[in-house]
């Protein structure tokens, strides 16, 4: 398999706010239309049609490009491994829903788009009647002050990006499960909260419902969504009318859209980097000192009595040291694409160490448990094993082979163009030296 085209762009790095921006912009619904489909419109953003989302979420893919190695980034990098769980758990939900009887779907009616639009505008004129709501007592005492108008009402708009409010005022929606010792009661206050009665109990898939609801909806829930007070008050009425599947579509589609336009391309973009942060940094001392190097011997050959061709050699000092410096910009390591090998994860250096067999997978498929605990690692044992590592050490970490041949191919590709650029570079400074007149000071 060769490499890619010499155009080729590895993914750039998407922020939340360039998220923000993309979803605002008119045309933001058609590429989450093209994104859906796999075909060549993968290439032109930096991945490749065997590394699209729908090929790693689907198994499709060898590591480091799983699923697992995508949650870990998640957790490990991004911090938002609720998201790819939440989408998880979904995708089941909705094949465990439509393969029940019909006897018991028929208890769960669907959550229609009109209903969603009418529990919203509901939530937005609540929200504005009690904004105006001021007593004739208050109002005459700010008469004539900035306080006198009432306050402007934000139409907030579908954000799945925006933090979750934490006001303790009346006019926000708390809806906070952290006083409550088991889903049971968070969810209870979760209704309370959004002003509906407790949900119709034999509706099928009705427990597991409120579990999603004590996990991933209330406020400081171990896997908490970022859901504005609107968002989060739609979801739980919808929910506390059917548990079919259409409660969650949008909250959903939101989950998908920032997994697929934002956390997928980092992901890529950061898998492309076969080395830590150490290996990197080495390597891009390693890529500065050899062009010094070369610099310094090609003026002293230049002011010397020495003939002009021995400055020629120094062209091959030039051409690793600016290839090596491109190719650590990028986050790669010269050496260890030689080999086609990436140094082994922090969080995975360790697993020998610290577990049995068996200890090993039931921790991996924690992070794929969807009613877990959260998803933080501050307290597990690597972390501070690894703070202790040296540095010199971290440099020379352990190395695995890369599996999957597509990523192969990417590096084969910035590799490439790093060399191409190097020649080019390397050529030029070459050049303007063997122009120069010798010096003849010694």
């Amino acid at each position: 398999m060769g490499p890619l085209p010499l155009n080729y762009r590895r993914p750039e790095y998407v922020s939340e706010e360039d998220s923000r921006q993309e979803e605002n912009s008119a045309d933001f619904y058609d590429k989450v239309d093209a994104s859906l489909q796999s075909g060549p419109s993968g290439t032109s953003t930096g991945i490749p049609d065997a590394l699209t989302f729908d090929k790693i979420i689907n198994g499709g893919t060898c590591p480091p490009c799983t699923v697992r190695d995508f949650m870990n980034y998640l957790i490990y990098i991004e911090h938002a491994a609720e998201n790819l769980q939440f989408h998880l758990w979904y995708r089941d939900y909705v094949k465990r829903f439509d393969a029940a009887p019909a006897s018991e779907i028929a208890l769960s009616p669907e959550w229609t788009q009109t209903m969603e639009e009418d529990t919203i505008a509901k939530i937005q004129k609540d929200a504005a009647d009690k904004a105006k709501k001021v007593s004739p007592i208050a109002r005459e005492i700010f008469r004539g002050t900035d306080f006198e108008k009432a306050p402007e009402i934000r139409v907030e708009s579908r954000d799945p990006f925006s933090t979750p409010p934490r006001s303790s005022s009346g006019d926000s929606v708390s809806l906070s499960g952290s006083q409550a010792t088991t889903y049971v009661s968070q969810e209870g206050d979760a209704f309370f909260a959004a002003g509906v009665k407790q949900p119709f109990t034999i509706q099928p898939f009705r427990s597991e419902i409120n579990r999603v609801i004590a996990t991933y909806i209330v406020d400081d829930s171990p896997r908490q969504l970022n859901l504005s007070a609107r968002e989060q008050k739609a979801v739980v009425r919808a929910l506390s009318y059917t548990t079919h599947p259409s409660a969650l579509r949008t909250l959903s589609q939101n989950i998908e859209n920032t997994l697929r336009r934002q956390a997928h391309p980092n992901f890529i973009r950061w898998t492309i980097c076969n080395g830590n942060p150490a290996r990197v940094t080495f390597a891009r001392g390693l890529g500065v000192g050899t062009i010094l190097v070369a610099m310094t011997g090609s003026i002293i050959l230049t002011l010397s009595k020495a003939g002009r061709g021995w400055r020629a050699l120094f062209a091959i000092l030039w051409v690793i040291g600016i290839a090596t410096l491109i190719t650590a910009a990028k986050g790669m390591c010269v050496v260890l694409h030689g080999l086609h090998h990436r140094h082994v994860r922090p969080w995975e250096l360790f697993i020998d160490d610290n577990a049995t067999g068996i200890e090993q997978l039931c921790e991996g498929k924690r992070s794929f448990d969807s009613f877990d605990s959260c998803n933080s690692y501050e307290d597990e044992p690597w972390v501070v094993r690894y703070q202790r590592r040296f540095y010199v050490r971290k440099v020379f970490d352990r190395q695995v082979w890369i599996q999957e041949p597509v990523l192969r191919q990417i590096q084969d590709t910035i590799f490439l163009q790093s060399m191409l650029l190097a020649l080019l570079g390397g050529g030029t400074l070459t050049a303007i030296f063997l122009a120069v007149p010798a010096g003849n000071f010694f």
